[in-house]
Parts: C-alpha cells; sequence; structure tokens
C-alpha cells in the first residue's frame, strides 16, 4: 500500500512540477505521456484530426466521453480518438494477430479542472512490448517518434 502511494506521489509531483515548467509530462514506468495543449479544447481535437490526416494516418473511431458521461451527470470534456494507419496495421497484424488489443492507438484530449487542455497517450512501444517481436517493436518506436511530433506541434 505504502508502494501505491509513493508512486502515486510520484505521478503527482511530476504532473504538477511540468504544468510549471513544461508542457509534457512522461510518467516513465507506465508509458503514459501527457502534453498540455496551446489551444482550447475544441481546437485541439480539430488540429489533432487535421495533423493525423496530413500526417498518412487516420482516425479510425472517435469516443465523445463526455457526452457518455454527462447522462451520469458528470460534466466534462474529453474525446478519446483512435488513430491508425492501414498500412503500418497491415505490418503489425501480419507480424501477430494479437495487436489489436494495442492499435489503433488511443489519444485522449481533455479539459482539465485547471481550464487548460491536455492530451494523453500510452506509448505504443509500450503497449505493443509483450508481443517480444522485432518487427513489432520497431513499428512501435516509430509511432512513439510520430505521436511525440504530433503532440509536441499542439504543444506551441
Amino acid at each position: 500500500m505504502e508502494h501505491i502511494q509513493r508512486s502515486f506521489t510520484i505521478l503527482i509531483i511530476l504532473m504538477l512540477g511540468t504544468l510549471g515548467i513544461g508542457n509534457t509530462v512522461h510518467a516513465q514506468n507506465s508509458g503514459l505521456v501527457t502534453v498540455r495543449s496551446g489551444q482550447e479544447y475544441d481546437q485541439t481535437v480539430e488540429s489533432l484530426r487535421q495533423m493525423v490526416s496530413k500526417n498518412d494516418m487516420m482516425v479510425m473511431s472517435e469516443i465523445n466521453q463526455g457526452k457518455i458521461l454527462s447522462m451520469t451527470g458528470l460534466h466534462l470534456k474529453a474525446t478519446s480518438l483512435f488513430i491508425g494507419n492501414p498500412t503500418i496495421g497491415n505490418k503489425l497484424f501480419s507480424a501477430d494477430r494479437g495487436v489489436g488489443v494495442a492499435v489503433p492507438v488511443r489519444v485522449n484530449i481533455y479539459e482539465a479542472k485547471d481550464g487548460h487542455t491536455y492530451v494523453s497517450y500510452v506509448k505504443p512501444s509500450q503497449q505493443l512490448a509483450p508481443f517480444s517481436n522485432e518487427q513489432i517493436t520497431k513499428i512501435g518506436q516509430q509511432l512513439d517518434q510520430n505521436l511525440n511530433n504530433l503532440t509536441a506541434m499542439l504543444a506551441k
């Protein structure tokens, strides 16, 4: 229990510290990346959609979590986009049909209580690591770089 509390405290410190110092939070062990957007929520969602399509990817699915959760009385702005590329998907699924648990990549955009908009995702390399396949590992690293580049543009 103490270990869980310590890990949670470290994560919070990293997140809070980064808000004042920079725009990216990395939770090293989990692979979670959170970037503060330089835009409002709606603009961030639209900008990400446009950047995805301009970078040979596509939004394959979308969940408006804010709309769904409003049925429970919780009002928030939150959307998850499932981003992928069929050509890359072909390579991944050819290497191991089980990769569907990790791709397409889920990117969460939300407005936090502090009023800022954030973009979060778990690094694809972390999600694909359990497959222990060299080809899948390389693709996961490429996807990490692609997402890093996209989210860095949103942070400006």
